[in-house]
């Protein structure tokens, strides 16, 4: 028995406040294991400086990042102010590198785990039910970028184990996430009185005025979105999906699936990111990016935490340049649960941001993972660039955390981080049709689409790496929006409303071109 394992009163509180509330026999938990490296150390401080800059930055303006050169300099070689392509390539080759030193350290944490003799049990009494799926040879899932496993153990079983197995970071709820509510908009007055070529929020947002002005559309470039998956027949998104995965409650993949959608949330999204103009009017923010499509909520039933982290395991190994992810679960305390902050790390870590719905159910609540100080939080505006009555936000506070050292803590901090259009959103359902839905749902892919066509406009995808990339991204589209609310960040509207064509001037300005 490890007496520091058992001593450690964060994890015995967390234990115990499961097995209060789940009165189960069995529980369905997700373990995360501990690992030091240094360069999570380095990320976990930067996101720490920047989480502070946010909180007193009085202008959006104040979180404009450094010029390419000084990004760059000392790391690559240039040829008259761009990166040559000898230097490219060595980014690549090292990004290549990066991400499987990240997948092995995360994968090595886990051996502890597995070798043990009630985890084993336990593994034992899993399999069979994996097997259903139709899987030759069953394997426990392991998420890699969070470095935690999903086990489904009695109260002994997880009581036992807490208390005896060394280097055990945290134990959570497997929870439950709900698709959010999606309610059909009447048309919005603007959209039948106007003869518009795209939906108002391209419009809105300067999306088309990007194209126009920059000639990038999205090309290169692969989003993540983890969803209720994707109808790819319909007539916006034929050709759209270059990679597609399915995983069921304990995060395993469905063999034999095929791209489809559950519901009609993901294609929504979808057609918000990348779709076509077959309706008479351009839906996609950047129609010419492909998508990584993951099914990780199952129609009205929904998904699991382990679903989800699936999901981020497997974008992450497809080489995405941005997650999209419209989904949460509501979280009633102003602390957040720390459940996804390592997957986000190690998303970071790689270069890619997690854009996240902040939530639907009004002023002062957030879900999770837009809750979490990694990702990158939207909430929802109207035409008139009011915020939406249902959009979330608040205050978030972290007491105790596993990944931020002790001497950042107690931390605050606010979300959303940006708003972008959200209500009577104009976009693909399944079989081949077209539904207005309001929600961050909608709002979300629209920022995730933006930062499509930021990459596409600029050499930042090939000319910056690792977290110093994922901090970029994120910083340049928060540095450019339409200011609106509270002077800084607030509840509402975050910084501001995106502005991509902003956006990407500011980018060239500052030499990423």
């Amino acid at each position: 028995m490890n007496t520091t394992v058992s001593s450690n009163k964060n994890l015995m509180e967390q234990v115990r406040r499961i097995l209060d509330e789940a009165k189960e026999a069995s529980i369905d938990v997700i373990i995360k294991m501990e690992f030091q490296r240094t360069q999570a150390e380095a990320l976990t401080k930067a996101a720490g400086d920047a989480l502070a800059a946010r909180r007193m930055a009085l202008s959006s303006r104040d979180l404009l990042p450094f010029s390419f050169s000084r990004s760059v300099a000392n790391r690559l070689a240039l040829k008259a102010g761009a990166v040559t392509a000898q230097a490219r390539k060595r980014l690549a080759t090292a990004e290549t590198i990066a991400l499987a030193q990240i997948k092995k350290y995360g994968l090595t944490s886990l051996e502890p785990l597995l070798s043990n003799d009630i985890v084993r049990q336990v593994l034992d009494k899993m399999a069979p039910a994996s097997q259903t799926h139709g899987q030759k040879e069953w394997r426990p899932r392991q998420f890699w970028t969070s470095r935690s496993m999903p086990l489904s153990m009695t109260r002994d079983e997880l009581n036992k184990l807490s208390r005896e197995m060394p280097n055990i970071k945290s134990v959570h709820l497997n929870r439950t996430l709900n698709i959010p509510t999606l309610v059909e908009t009447k048309v919005l007055e603007m959209e039948t009185n106007n003869i518009l070529s795209a939906t108002w929020g391209l419009e809105k947002i300067r999306a088309l005025a990007a194209w126009g002005a920059h000639g990038a559309y999205g090309e290169g470039i692969l989003i993540g979105l983890l969803d209720t998956g994707v109808d790819d027949s319909h007539p916006d998104l034929v050709d759209k999906v270059s990679f597609w995965a399915e995983f069921d409650s304990l995060g395993q993949p469905v063999q034999g699936s095929k791209p489809h959608d559950s519901d009609q949330h993901g294609t929504h999204c979808a057609g918000t990111l990348v779709g076509g103009k077959h309706s008479g009017r351009y839906i996609g923010i950047a129609p010419k990016a492909k998508l990584a499509a993951g099914l990780v909520l199952n129609g009205k039933k929904g998904g699991t935490d382990a679903q989800v982290l699936a999901g981020i395991d497997w974008a992450v190994e497809q080489r995405v340049d941005i997650i999209s992810m419209s989904l949460g679960g509501l979280v009633i305390d102003v602390e957040t649960p720390p459940t996804y902050t390592d997957a986000i790390l190690s998303c970071m870590e790689a270069g890619i941001p997690l854009v996240a719905a902040i939530g639907n159910e009004g002023h002062q609540t957030s879900g999770l993972p837009g809750n979490d100080p990694l990702a990158f939080s939207v909430g929802a505006t109207d035409p008139s660039d009011r915020i939406a009555g249902f959009s979330g936000g608040r205050t978030q506070i972290i007491r105790e955390s596993d990944v931020f050292p002790p001497d950042r803590l107690p931390m605050s901090y606010s979300k959303p981080d940006v708003s972008a259009p959200g209500v009577g959103i104009h976009s693909s359902v399944p079989g081949g049709e077209w539904k207005v839905f309001s929600g961050t749902s909608m709002a979300t892919p629209h920022v995730a689409g933006a930062m499509a066509l930021l990459l596409s406009a600029t050499n930042i995808k090939g000319g910056i790496d690792g977290y110093e990339k994922a901090f970029l991204i994120q910083n340049l589209m928060t540095s450019s929006v339409e200011e609106l609310g509270e002077s800084g960040q607030d509840h509402r509207y975050g910084f501001g409303r995106v502005d991509i064509l902003r956006a990407i001037d500011f980018a060239h300005n500052l030499g990423y071109k």
